[in-house]
């Protein structure tokens, strides 16, 4: 074998090149990964999840606005009405992107735009089917699964 046998000439160099850019473009966008989300934050010297005292704390009561929510991990807590707190999964129905914010009195994903209500709800598509309900409750001031 000589050495003219590795040799790439210029096409197939911007061939492979042209091939390469198209699979990782259609890789990109075909993931389903949602933006990275913001660290947790220490509670004190418990840990991340300790709300109010509480060790397996979503969050507390406090932290959930009325007709608004938090996005805690896997989890969507909302409070539609005053006292009122519903537990989503955070994953979208639509793709399982993680959903981005809670605003406007809506749940929102970032991957294609789907919507949900406080209640999990589809408000806008492309998302056909509600966020997934998680069981949670009200212990003094913390919001626990369950």
């Amino acid at each position: 074998m000589t050495n003219d046998d590795f040799v790439l000439d210029r096409r197939r160099v911007v061939v492979a090149g042209a091939g390469a850019a198209a699979v990782m473009a259609a890789l990109t966008a075909c993931t389903t990964d949602a933006p990275a989300a913001e660290p947790a934050k220490a509670a004190g010297p418990t840990g991340p999840n300790v709300a109010a005292g509480q060790p397996n704390a979503i969050a507390s009561t406090a932290e959930v606005p009325v007709g608004g929510g938090v996005i805690k991990g896997d989890v969507v807590v909302t409070q539609p009405k005053a006292g009122s707190f519903v537990g989503l999964s955070s994953a979208c129905t639509h793709a399982g992107c993680k959903v981005a914010t809670v605003s406007g009195g809506t749940i929102n994903c970032a991957c294609h735009g789907s919507k949900f209500g406080l209640d999990g709800s589809v408000v806008n598509g492309p998302a056909t089917q509600p966020l997934v309900p998680k069981s949670v409750r009200v212990e003094g001031d913390s919001i626990v699964p369950g």
